[in-house]
């Protein structure tokens, strides 16, 4: 069973999320993402600024438009079983886990965060915005069989990320927020708010230290602006850092380093198919054969995703990459590329798809920029080390 839930629009059809009048106020400069009005900078604050702002200290990102959904019913697992990889079964209450929704073909449908809450049939799920209406229709299709029921959270989810987060936050509760760690979650209590009842996940999508907080829509402006209140430790900031952040952080963005035709082996996710799941005869989920072949024989796999690193104009999606032995021989493609703000030697970082034999870090390889073949180097993720509070 499905419960829709709707957003207000903007005059030009764009939804709002309920914090938009929030954004405004900051001064922020609002663009398309995903069919949202979303801010992508804040006045006073340019990217590389923002960027830095959050590697130092907390910053709050609106992450409102991604689709919150309860599932509950005596068939969650077998039904989660059946389109993702992982093992939720063994899955301790108020875990987070990151995993990928599967079609048939083993193509990943989107990636998403997946918590159990107190038992087996009862779970929280985000999806991405983008992929919204796709991924509504997929678990509607997907669930027939099973005894499972969605239930859309009309809530404002946002994201408060960098080494002051944790700081900023404890402020506002009587939670020791030391004791809960990176992928666990957790209902705390506001009590300046009425004792309100929030939704706390500690993760996120920057490689920081952080947390994403599910909140009743018609407090989230009100709650949001009394953690900006330290104007010297939180400010808002927008996309432009965010994507950014998670590039530097090794993390993918779905339509762009992920979709419908990367299994998880060639996204380089194996990590999220759970040991207990690799053995063909006994697991069969969405892609399985598929799956588990290019687990068994690499050969089977040939395109793999990879970071790389550059100098000069920053390689962007779509950048063509050759062969440094053989510099007409095309052998990938870039998916995302941008400086990193976080390099003093003004290095740019992306991710990319190659043919397997080109793969291991320290490969050097040739992209091709403005017509001119120019030299980058296969590399390790994430980029600069992860910041993750795991106690």
């Amino acid at each position: 069973m499905f419960r829709r839930a709707y957003s207000t629009a903007t005059a030009n059809g764009l939804k709002k999320t309920p914090l938009y009048d929030l954004h405004i106020k900051y001064g922020a400069d609002m663009v398309d993402f995903a069919g949202y009005s979303m801010p992508v900078l804040y006045k006073g604050q340019s990217h590389i600024d923002s960027h830095k702002w959050v590697r130092s200290k907390a910053g709050i990102f609106d992450v409102s438009h991604m689709l919150q959904q309860n599932l509950k019913g005596d068939d969650v697992i077998p039904f989660l079983d059946k389109i993702t990889p992982s093992d939720f079964k063994a899955s301790k209450p108020w875990a987070n886990q990151l995993t990928v929704l599967l079609n048939q073909d083993g193509g990943i449908i989107d990636d998403t965060i997946v918590t159990k809450h107190d038992d087996d049939k009862n779970f929280y799920i985000v999806t991405n915005a983008g992929t919204r209406e796709k991924d509504l229709e997929f678990f509607k299709n997907e669930s027939q069989p099973f005894d499972v029921k969605f239930e859309q959270i009309d809530n404002a989810l946002i994201a408060l990320q960098g080494p002051l987060a944790s700081k900023v936050l404890q402020n506002f509760t009587n939670e020791d927020l030391s004791k809960i760690y990176f992928g666990n979650s957790k209902i705390i209590k506001i009590p300046g708010f009425n004792n309100l009842d929030i939704h706390l996940a500690r993760g996120g999508y920057t490689g920081e230290d952080g947390f994403e907080l599910s909140i009743p829509k018609d407090v989230s402006i009100e709650f949001t602006e009394a953690l900006l209140e330290n104007k010297d430790e939180v400010r808002p900031i927008g996309l432009a850092a965010r994507d950014s952040l998670r590039l530097e952080a090794g993390m993918c963005l779905y339509g762009h380093d992920l979709n419908d035709t990367i299994t998880p082996v060639e996204g380089a996710l194996s990590w999220v198919i759970a040991k207990n799941r690799r053995d063909p005869n006994v697991n069969k989920f969405n892609g399985s054969s598929k799956i588990l072949g290019q687990l068994a024989d690499r050969s089977l796999v040939k395109q793999q995703r990879v970071g790389f690193t550059s100098k000069g104009p920053a390689p962007r999606e779509g950048t063509e990459i050759y062969s440094k032995e053989d510099p007409e021989k095309k052998i990938g493609v870039v998916t995302s590329g941008s400086l990193s703000p976080s390099s003093s030697e003004r290095i740019n970082i992306g991710q990319a798809y190659v043919e397997r034999g080109y793969h291991k870090s320290g490969t050097p390889v040739l992209v091709k920029i403005r017509n001119k073949l120019r030299d980058a180097t296969i590399a390790k993720q994430p980029f600069i080390p992860s910041n993750y509070y795991r106690g």
